[in-house]
C-alpha cells in the first residue's frame, strides 16, 4: 500500500512509493570483485522540502544469511519535476560522487536512471558510469544496477528485492484507526 504523508511536499507525490525503510537481499557480481549475496537496508525520507533523502547500507552475507562485512554505503537526494523527470545526486563510500537523470514511467511506479556525471577521488576504484532501474512491484521495492569501468563495458552488477519495514509507531497509528470499527469487526467486511 502506498501512503502519501500529509506533510509531503506536493512536488514529491509521484515519488511517495519510495518512502520508508526497506530491507532485503540481493546478488552482487562484477569482474574483479568477489561475487556474493548481500543484505541491504534503504531509507527514503523527507522533511517537507522538495527532495527525498536516500540512505543505503549493504553488507556481504554468508551462506546462512549472516552479516560478514560491509559492502557499500550510499547517500543522496532525489528530486522530480512536473514532467516526471528525476534527478539524483549520490555519494558513495568508495569516493564516488554521481549525478543521475531519469524518468518516472507513465502509469507505473518505476524509475529508470542513468549517470550524467561522475567524480572520483584518488582512492576510489575504476568507475565510468551506470544505470539503475527501481520498481515498486507487489508492495516490494526491487532494483537492478548496471555499471561500467574503463576496462568493463556496462553490465549488471547488483540487484535486490526489498520489503518495507513496519515500525512499532506505524502499527500503533494503524491500531488507533481501528477504533471506529464496529465491536464485532464483521461489519467491516460487509
Amino acid at each position: 500500500m502506498i501512503e502519501i504523508p500529509s506533510d509531503l511536499n506536493p512536488d514529491l507525490v509521484p515519488l511517495a512509493f519510495l518512502l520508508g525503510t526497506w530491507e532485503g537481499a540481493g546478488v552482487s557480481d562484477f569482474p574483479g570483485a568477489e561475487k556474493c549475496n548481500f543484505g541491504q537496508s534503504v531509507t527514503f525520507s523527507h522533511d517537507g522540502r522538495d527532495f527525498v533523502e536516500y540512505v543505503s547500507h549493504s553488507w556481504v552475507l554468508d551462506a546462512e544469511g549472516n552479516k560478514v562485512k560491509p559492502l557499500e554505503s550510499e547517500t543522496g537526494y532525489w528530486r522530480i519535476d512536473k514532467d516526471r523527470k528525476v534527478e539524483v545526486v549520490m555519494v558513495r563510500d568508495q569516493g564516488i560522487v554521481e549525478i543521475w537523470y531519469g524518468e518516472l514511467a507513465d502509469q507505473k511506479p518505476q524509475i529508470d536512471l542513468v549517470t550524467d556525471a561522475v567524480a572520483r577521488t584518488a582512492a576510489s576504484g575504476p568507475y565510468s558510469g551506470g544505470k539503475r532501474l527501481y520498481g515498486y512491484v507487489n508492495s516490494d521495492l526491487m532494483w537492478v544496477g548496471e555499471k561500467s569501468t574503463p576496462e568493463v563495458p556496462l553490465r549488471p552488477y547488483m540487484s535486490a528485492h526489498l520489503k518495507k519495514v513496519v515500525t512499532p509507531e506505524q502499527v500503533e497509528s494503524w491500531a488507533k484507526d481501528l477504533g471506529d470499527l464496529p465491536d464485532d469487526g464483521i461489519a467491516f467486511f460487509k
